[in-house]
């Protein structure tokens, strides 16, 4: 790996930090009454819910940043991850995350 792609690596996770903060904060869980509308909600630690749509200025920008396009590229390093010698403790966290969250 050479260094622009260790700095391209670590812009993207800067870039992702700084857009995560600025978010509705939460653990962003679907709910509502109505199966065909589904509303996303935020549920924070104290308690505290906040309906995401409602937020939108500070959901637009991580609801485009992780859209079906960054699947592709995830997929693949959680396959490479899966296949290489030693498991990767980010990969790994990361594929736990999703299939709490992934029916």
């Amino acid at each position: 790996m050479t260094s622009d792609d260790r700095a391209v690596l670590r812009t993207a996770a800067q870039r992702l930090d700084r857009l995560a903060a600025r978010t509705t904060a939460g653990n962003w869980r679907t709910g509502g009454l109505l199966a065909s509308r589904p509303e996303v909600i935020a549920h924070a630690a104290d308690g505290t819910t906040e309906h995401v749509a409602e937020a939108r200025a500070g959901t637009a920008g991580w609801i485009t940043a992780l859209s079906p396009a960054v699947a592709g590229p995830l997929t693949a390093w959680l396959r490479s991850a899966a296949d290489a010698d030693v498991v990767d403790p980010a990969a790994l966290a990361l594929a736990r995350t999703l299939l709490d969250r992934l029916a």
